[in-house]
């Protein structure tokens, strides 16, 4: 049986060169950065080399490059680090509501700190609207923390526009980019970012290895104690292989990075194209263009995403109903509910996330079985006949691909 992997958006196959690179600093450069002796001096180098790789990927300074053990804790020292050295400008923040949890969480521990948070509504396309952060500022905003790309629907945010407004109003801005780093574009400093969150694992790096960028001048306060590793930012002797996998990968991306995203808009526009021309009773979720290369995600209406998700593993296909941080979850997608869908509709969702090695002929196997599952599966449903009546006699427009 096939086996192929659609869900590139939850973790990435780590790439051939990464492994061949990091094992070297598994086996026989094994030294600590720390030491002065030659041991840990060719390991020093290895960091520093991987710091200046990382860094030119986003269009960084390498001393603006901080390393950790992945995107959740990037996200903390941002908005913790942001929060704590501000405090006595302001306790007010801005993000939006369909971030990852792992911004959402990390908002609600700082709301139980005595801060003050704003949870902006997005559109139907999980859009934040430029003006609704204008609106949003007040005199005590220290912090705008919008994502650059969702992780559900791959929808694009604004992030220059924001970036732009909140340099104007003198507030720091940073974006949770895990899932564009490494995949699309970003300049720090054309796209007006203060601070950005990236997570090697999405990018075909190994898991536990992350970073943070700070825009050289911002003042973070320190989340843990120790040693003075990363520039006194992050007490721990440094992950020296993740830190080697995670330069590799951007050294890769970037290389590469153009003839990715001409291949899988490709395989993108033509799973959206058929499938909404194909299967009735279905919505593509997220903005029509101003979207992620790989991403794709639909809503079948009569269904349950979780028995669609069965099916398709069944037919050797990996896939996703949301954010892999929470698909154990019996409750819709809190970014589709942001959206407007309704709860029956956001639980037929379906996130398909292509990356590296997926091809053309992967697309088309996911497209001959699908429509048949979901036929199947509809079949089943006591609300699909008297409802696809309905919707036929008076169709509505969140049955079709949004125009």
């Amino acid at each position: 049986m096939k086996r192929i992997y659609f869900d590139h958006s939850a973790t990435t196959p780590v790439h051939p060169e990464v492994v061949a690179t990091m094992m070297e600093y598994l086996t026989d450069k094994f030294g600590n950065p720390s030491s002065v002796h030659s041991f840990g001096r060719e390991t020093r180098k290895a960091v520093d080399e991987a710091r200046a790789k990382v860094a030119d990927l986003i269009g960084a300074e390498p001393n603006e490059i901080f390393f950790t053990s992945g995107g959740t804790e990037s996200d903390n020292l941002a908005l913790k680090g942001i929060a704590y050295a501000n405090r006595k400008k302001g306790n007010h923040i801005i993000t939006s509501a369909i971030e990852h949890h792992a911004i959402l969480h990390t908002c609600e521990y700082l709301a139980n700190q005595g801060f003050q948070i704003t949870y902006l509504p997005v559109d139907q396309y999980g859009m934040v609207s430029v003006d609704d952060v204008r609106n949003a500022i007040t005199d005590q905003t220290i912090l705008i923390s919008i994502m650059f790309a969702n992780n559900e629907v791959g929808t694009i945010q604004p992030i220059r526009e924001i970036g732009k407004l909140a340099r104007e109003k003198k507030i720091f801005f940073h974006t949770d980019a895990t899932q564009a780093v490494g995949h699309y574009p970003i300049n720090v400093k054309e796209d007006n970012i203060d601070l950005l969150t990236m997570a090697g694992h999405k990018f075909n790096a190994p898991k536990g290895v992350g970073a943070l960028y700070a825009r050289r001048g911002v003042r973070l306060e320190s989340l843990q104690q120790g040693g003075a590793h990363e520039r006194n930012m992050r007490a721990g002797t440094e992950n020296v292989p993740g830190i080697v996998a995670i330069g590799k990968a951007a050294e890769i991306a970037k290389r590469d990075m153009n003839e990715q995203i001409a291949h899988l808009q490709g395989l993108r526009d033509k799973l959206i194209s058929q499938v909404l021309a194909t299967i009735p009773h279905t919505q593509l979720n997220g903005h029509p263009t101003q979207r992620m290369p790989g991403s794709v995600n639909f809503s079948f209406h009569f269904i349950e995403g979780e028995s669609l998700l069965l099916n398709l593993d069944l037919k050797g296909i990996a896939a996703s109903s949301g954010s892999a941080c929470t698909s154990g979850s019996l409750d819709p997608s809190h970014v589709l509910l942001a959206m407007g869908l309704t709860h029956e509709v956001a639980h037929g969702s379906l996130r398909i996330t292509m990356g590296l090695g997926n091809t053309e002929e992967e697309v088309d196997y996911l497209l001959e079985v699908l429509p048949e599952i979901v036929a199947r599966l509809r079949s089943m449903s006591p609300l699909y006949g008297a409802a696809a009546s309905e919707q036929v006699s008076n169709p509505c427009s969140t049955c079709h691909r949004h125009e």
